[in-house]
């Protein structure tokens, strides 16, 4: 059985790792489903891979929901990333994404988490331009020392 970590013991090295492998795995999910491949099954495992629904409660606000803006549990954050459970899910990961990169970041760690805040940008395979999008990724560690998403919060720049 998974548990938390009571020491997150991590550096931001290894934060910067995880949020790389993050954006590569979206990229794939994306990829997958372009050329007609199992896209969900990518997309699940994906979620269990870097979210903590396994060991802990977990706060997502993806960036494109407004119906339902708060993703509580696993089935929900799934079906932001491909469609499914929520009707107003597209699949965020299905654009599909050429690219994905973490520009300016802050990170914070404590005891038994890590909070990282900053921008991500993401540019599609029909578009030069890369999208800024901000966030904060929560962390918490399992037993085995894998970093696990227990918050993640992105949304739109404000704009006048």
């Amino acid at each position: 059985m998974k548990t938390i970590k009571e020491k997150i013991n991590t550096t931001e090295f290894d934060i910067i790792k995880a949020q790389e492998l993050w954006a590569q795995n979206v990229i794939e999910i994306g990829n997958l489903y372009t050329i007609n491949e199992d896209y969900k099954v990518k997309a699940r495992a994906f979620v269990s891979q870097f979210y903590a629904f396994d060991i802990s409660e977990v706060l997502f606000k993806p960036t494109l929901a407004s119906e339902k803006q708060f993703r509580y549990n696993f089935n929900d954050a799934v079906s932001y990333f491909i469609g499914g459970s929520v009707s107003e899910d597209k699949g965020f990961a299905l654009k599909p994404w050429k690219k994905i990169r973490f520009g300016e970041r802050k990170t914070v760690i404590l005891l038994e988490t890590a909070l990282s805040m900053g921008n991500y940008f993401f540019q599609s395979f029909d578009d030069t331009d890369e999208v800024k999008i901000e966030y904060t990724f929560g962390y918490i560690k399992d037993n085995n020392d894998n970093l696990l998403i227990n918050l993640h919060h992105s949304s739109v720049p404000y704009k006048i």
